[in-house]
């Protein structure tokens, strides 16, 4: 079993920057893959990036390439996800995923409870 929790989320305006963390307990972090996810009201949960076990490569989804960097840190058993450049489309609960896979599926094993991300215009 793992459990994540996230942190970080908040508000910010529309330019600024946020940093999300998901610290995790239980079973050996570092032999998960780990990826983060994000609703929207009234949307579906998309994808957002992933990170592999090692943290040698990542993914990310075409609307934040480019402004978001998700990284991990295998010794605090924590990944994080640094936002620059927010908009106010990047408005969502922002959830932590932990999977077996190589990388994040869409059906991850494990989910965080989520954390709330506001962008003011």
């Amino acid at each position: 079993q793992v459990q994540l929790v996230e942190s970080g989320g908040g508000l910010v305006q529309a330019g600024g920057s946020l940093k999300l963390s998901c610290a995790a307990s239980g079973r050996t972090f570092s032999a998960y893959a780990m990826g983060w996810f994000r609703q929207a009201p009234g949307k579906e949960r998309e994808f957002v990036a992933t990170i592999t076990w090692s943290g040698s490569s990542t993914y990310y989804a075409d609307s934040v390439k480019g402004r978001f960097t998700i990284s991990r840190d295998n010794a605090k058993n924590t990944v994080y996800l640094q936002m620059n450049s927010l908009k106010p489309e990047d408005t969502a609960v922002y959830y932590c995923a932990a999977d077996r896979a190589a990388v994040v599926t869409i059906t991850p094993n494990y989910w965080g409870q989520g954390t709330q991300v506001t962008v003011s215009s």
